[in-house]
């Protein structure tokens, strides 16, 4: 992020246009809807212009900028559309300390106006680094859409109540409040009786608020899915969203836990295979106490927090404390791992069926049906793998499994540090071994990276 977003208070303040044509009249269409000083300096300035200047508080000073006007200047826009007229200007304002922007020069100017969108309080700023004014346009086109024209007017008059609704504590109780406000009653009472109604519904809903009692908070399981943000569902954000706590295992990305709220509690109980690990007695008492202290919990498990992530003992804990709970699923990393391969699970002619395994449990290397598992065309994902992959091979070759039967390795599935490693269950420690994975890896028995497979059938007919 090379330009940091601020909002820049202009209550008297005085900010400079240098320029009297179209590039100046668009920044100023813009700069009027503060509460600034608007001093324009230029000669000859264009009708619109003019006609901007009389109705707002635009003072056209009818000459060239002097080095004594920069003095108590916050900004400055070099607008001439004369590349050497405008870095002068620019010059001039970096030697007495006033930022300056030089209008579609990002390489030279010291700050950029993002695209707006404008609900007075409410104002969304949106910016590509210059790099795509179309796409910010676009996005700026979108939200226009969709955010109502009454969300301005809500939200000054919900600034007036602030003080009132400080009597709800801090936390779920107040944002219960607010949300619904904004959300439903403040709306419909602004449609049917403009701003009186909405004040009238901030005070009924505030003694409403006031008078309930705050109960028990509640756990809301979510699959934050195998890393990439983008994987999240739409549910899962919202979750995120409104939590008070969340508590989140090693697997799940930054990049996830940046879409929690930032008052949120953040609570790292992360495991390893074989290594350090938050006890799973020690999570489930995290989980209870926040709940039983009112706040609404997230548990973010990686993947689907229904495949491998020990959600019945936690579930458990909660059910004998009478807390409320529900279970929002993610997709599973094997999902994103198969699909990285371009494979599908299942396949007419091959398997009509696919295990899930895990290569180790709480007491140690995982025990299965190998025998099954290790006649042909068999598919199988095995979680957590790569302690446990020479226990796999063993069983698996010991019952008759072709040490060439395929594999393929996938760390770090969906996430920008992804691998794909492609190998025979003959090789299969070695590969683990030689390729140095120490990030969460998906062994997927019985596929190949489908690129691979296809080679592999045309040497195959070659050579025959």
């Amino acid at each position: 992020m090379e330009h940091y977003p601020v909002y820049l208070s202009l209550r008297d303040k005085r900010v400079l246009v240098v320029g009297t044509g179209e590039c100046a009249l668009a920044k100023l269409r813009l700069l009027i809807k503060t509460p600034t000083r608007i001093e324009v300096y230029g000669f000859d300035p264009i009708d619109d212009l003019i006609a901007l200047s009389a109705a707002g508080h635009i003072h056209l000073m009818h000459r060239d900028l002097g080095a004594n006007d920069l003095t108590g200047a916050q900004l400055v826009y070099a607008a001439q559309e004369d590349d050497t007229l405008d870095h002068a200007v620019a010059q001039l304002a970096r030697e007495h300390g006033v930022l300056v922007n030089i209008v579609d020069n990002l390489r030279h100017s010291d700050f950029i106006t993002p695209a707006i969108v404008d609900r007075s309080p409410v104002t969304i700023a949106i910016g590509t680094e210059g790099a795509a004014p179309i796409l910010a346009r676009q996005i700026k086109a979108h939200l226009e859409e969709f955010l109502p024209r009454s969300l301005g007017h809500l939200t000054r008059i919900a600034q007036k109540f602030r003080p009132k609704a400080a009597g709800l504590p801090y936390g779920r109780p107040r944002r219960a409040f607010w949300s619904d406000y904004f959300l439903k009653k403040g709306p419909q009472a602004y449609d049917q009786d403009g701003e009186t109604g909405a004040q009238d519904a901030l005070d009924t809903l505030l003694h409403q608020h006031l008078n309930c009692e705050r109960g028990e908070g509640y756990v809301s399981f979510v699959g934050a899915g195998p890393g990439d943000p983008e994987l999240l569902t739409l549910k899962a954000r919202n979750l995120l969203h409104q939590a008070d706590v969340v508590i989140y295992d090693r697997l799940v990305g930054s990049g996830i836990l940046e879409l929690a709220r930032r008052e949120a509690q953040l609570v790292d109980v992360g495991k390893t295979g074989f290594g350090p690990s938050t006890p799973q007695d020690h999570i489930n008492d995290l989980i209870v106490e926040h709940a039983r202290a009112g706040a609404h919990v997230v548990r973010l498990k990686g993947g689907d927090c229904t495949v491998f992530g020990r959600l019945d003992e936690e579930i458990d804990a909660l059910d004998a404390h009478g807390l409320t709970w529900h279970i929002t699923p993610g997709i599973t990393a094997a999902s994103a791992g198969v699909a990285a391969l371009g494979q599908s699970m299942t396949k007419r002619g091959r398997n009509a069926s696919v295990r899930f395994l895990t290569g180790h449990d709480m007491k140690g290397f995982a025990d299965h049906d190998w025998e099954s598992l290790a006649k042909p065309n068999e598919v199988a994902a095995i979680y957590m793998g790569k302690k446990s992959a020479r226990f796999v091979q063993g069983r698996l070759l010991m019952l008759g499994a072709s040490p060439q039967t395929q594999i393929s390795i996938v760390e770090n599935a969906s996430r920008s540090d992804m691998r794909i490693l492609e190998t025979n269950l003959g090789d299969l420690v070695e590969t683990l071994r030689s390729n140095d994975v120490t990030g969460p890896a998906l062994i997927f028995y019985g596929l190949a990276p489908r690129q691979a497979q296809s080679l592999s059938h045309t040497q195959n007919m070659e050579f025959a």
